[in-house]
């Protein structure tokens, strides 16, 4: 089947559009597999891409595939038709592995050769075989962009710095500072994946006095997990007021406005506020207030250190490679279904022929002779048309193979379709249980049924009302 990809990444889109285009990405699969034309389906959403890699019908039309899919993706994001469509650029064919393999190599990433994009593209892969919506193309195709990655950090340099979106926010968080970060006082707002990288940036640079408050309440179970002292609501003013640098990462609905941040903020305090959420924590004009910095994703996109170009061409060498090696194989599967309609239609006419010789000669010695003969000879014919049918597909030409066959037989290629509900359910997913939301921002890597708990004290500085700490930018440390 023809693999398909609409991407929305920071390379040609603000983050904002970004944020809103992914808003509905959880119930969007759903929807999406009800269409005939599409069989399967892997979103990645992260901080900075929200990006729909699907498996769709051998005659589906492209173009009407994109246009369901924008229209779907518009019922939940707050973004208009004609937005999301000239948001989505539209891959196809071999340039949909080459660029899922050169995200996953960190080559696409807002800092180049970063390694958090791998565990991102490992898990929404993981949520797509658990729900039962990835097929055996798609697996493939995030398996094979895996190895390439692994390839790229083991045959280049490129990422050798260990660069990530968390590590550039902190080092301009301590340069605005004009002093290191080592023994500061840091309030980190939320408990996802994101924030757990950002503990470990914080202690790497011996900060030591961490703080974590959850507006969900899963702050203690953090700390537990990762160290650092756990800020219920009551104690969130104090730990504002004593923090150096205050980094946001909750991804919830609301965001702190000026006035907030400003009333639990003593008069004179210096602090840097780094907002890593995707759809923001806290407002752009909490920027203006006397003594506070602010540092956003677009800050650390603008401030991402480039890598040598050796590296980098080196890697997209690998990428380029496995790329065609994957589009040849992919091209040898699409042509399979071919190969066996047409033996499925030439062993059929065989054993009708042989029923008329049974009919007529019973179990004979001649019988036999003649049915050993004719199959040595259906094998015979059936060998150069199986042939040509690999190296027609390796050449990109399966398609005038098929149709070859169905002008000269009638037959249509054996679908694959049918058999996908059956391999994702014998297919062991990666996350067998609850999952967590894969998607945007942070997220506290909790299932999403996970109950809120809510505090009384200050509700009005953070949503203490989501169920989570917000949408998720799965980062690993």
């Amino acid at each position: 089947m023809p693999l398909l990809s609409l991407v929305a990444s920071h390379a040609d889109q603000d983050l904002e559009t970004i944020a809103r285009l992914s808003e509905g990405h959880v119930g969007l699969p759903e929807r999406l597999l009800k269409d005939p034309d599409i069989h399967g389906i892997v979103s990645l959403a992260t901080c900075n891409r929200f990006e729909l890699y699907l498996d769709v019908d051998q005659e589906a039309d492209l173009d009407v595939v994109r246009n369901a899919v924008v229209e779907s993706v518009t019922q939940d994001a707050q973004v208009g038709t004609d937005t999301a469509r000239a948001a989505f650029r539209m891959l196809s064919g071999r340039t949909v592995a080459e660029h899922l393999f050169a995200v996953v190599a960190g080559l696409d990433s807002a800092v180049i050769g970063e390694r958090e994009i791998a565990g991102q593209a490992r898990r929404a892969l993981g949520s797509a075989q658990a729900h039962h919506h990835a097929t055996g193309s798609l697996i493939r195709l995030f398996e094979t962009a895996a190895r390439t990655g692994k390839d790229v950090g083991s045959s280049t340099t490129l990422g050798a710095r260990g660069r990530s979106i968390v590590s550039v926010a902190l080092d301009l968080a301590a340069d605005i500072a004009s002093a290191p970060l080592a023994g500061s006082t840091a309030l980190v707002i939320g408990t996802g994946a994101y924030a757990g990288a950002t503990v470990a940036s914080l202690r790497e640079r011996d900060c030591t006095d961490i703080r974590v408050y959850s507006g969900s309440g899963r702050a203690a179970a953090f700390v537990a997990k990762r160290g650092g002292t756990a800020v219920d609501a009551a104690g969130l003013r104090d730990a504002i007021a004593d923090a150096d640098v205050i980094v946001g990462c909750s991804g919830s609905r609301r965001r702190v406005t000026p006035e907030q941040l400003s009333s639990a903020l003593p008069d004179g305090r210096q602090v840097t506020v780094v907002d890593l959420a995707l759809s923001r924590d806290f407002e752009p004009e909490v920027a203006d207030l006397p003594g506070v910095e602010l540092i956003t994703l677009e800050s650390v996109r603008m401030a991402a250190p480039s890598e040598a170009t050796l590296p980098v061409l080196q890697a997209m060498d690998i990428v380029s490679r496995a790329a065609e090696d994957f589009h040849a194989k992919q091209a040898a599967r699409d042509v399979d279904g071919a190969i066996i309609a047409l033996r499925q239609h030439t062993m059929a006419v065989l054993e009708t022929e042989l029923e008329r010789v049974r009919a007529q000669h019973g179990c004979t010695a001649a019988a036999d002779e003649v049915e050993f003969a004719m199959r040595r000879m259906v094998k015979s014919l059936l060998h150069v048309p199986t042939v040509r049918a690999k190296e027609m597909a390796a050449r990109g030409e399966q398609d005038t193979y098929i149709e070859g066959l169905r002008a000269v037989y009638g037959i249509e290629p054996v679908a694959r379709a049918a058999k996908r509900a059956e391999a994702a359910a014998s297919m062991p997913a990666v996350h067998p249980v609850e999952l967590p939301r894969q998607a945007t921002g942070t997220d506290d890597a909790e299932p999403v049924t996970a109950t809120p708990t809510t505090a009384s004290a200050m509700p009005a500085l953070v949503d203490l009302d989501a169920s989570v700490d917000g949408p998720s930018c799965p980062f690993r440390p």
